[in-house]
């Protein structure tokens, strides 16, 4: 009897140990304090210049298992901003985002991994007008959890990466070397719960 005593009491405390090992939290983007740029060459000779605003969405991070932590974001694609009117309208024109066909770029990520001391690669899902395609981020992060206003929690990510228009069937109008044809981009997010 007692030895089946000490199995019930070994099962029990591995049935509390493992949602503590399994714990995960979710987190919400930020849109106020979140962002995305980007650049794109214009006639191999310059570097034009862009953001967006508008990023909503939310981070679940798995600390303990950070390959089951996932991302999904969506981007207003309205919100495109190069600091020039005229070339903002025509960003926002079937030549390129079409906003009305397509109101928001959408991410939603595959694979998370830890790739060294504060450093995650995340695979996702773009989608960029009609078409979906895989991208790559290089991201800085999480950052240690601070107190924000209100008492929330908040934390924070920051990602690079480099994706190819053609692949999206982006601006065919406008082949290189008139527009070049890797966009860079960085993704801020604050994020908090």
């Amino acid at each position: 009897m007692f030895h089946t005593v000490r199995n019930v009491v070994a099962a029990t405390a591995m049935l509390i140990a493992v949602p503590a090992f399994a714990q995960s939290s979710t987190w919400t983007i930020d849109s106020a304090h979140s962002g995305v740029e980007f650049q794109i060459k214009h006639l191999g000779v310059s570097n034009v210049r862009g953001s967006f605003s508008g990023v909503k969405g939310t981070v679940v991070w798995d600390e303990k298992n950070v390959a089951a932590s996932k991302v999904e974001a969506t981007i207003d694609a309205a919100s495109v901003n190069t600091g020039q009117a005229k070339r903002d309208e025509h960003l926002k024109s079937p030549d390129f985002f079409d906003t009305a066909k397509y109101p928001t770029l959408t991410f939603t990520s595959t694979s998370v991994k830890r790739t060294g001391e504060g450093k995650l690669q995340i695979i996702g899902d773009l989608k960029l007008g009609g078409q979906t395609k895989p991208v790559t981020l290089d991201v800085d992060g999480p950052a240690a959890p601070q107190k924000g206003m209100g008492g929330k929690t908040v934390s924070g990510f920051s990602a690079t990466g480099t994706l190819n228009r053609k692949d999206f069937n982006f601006g065919q109008k406008y082949a290189a070397p008139m527009l070049g044809d890797d966009v860079k981009f960085t993704i801020d997010l604050e994020v908090s719960k």
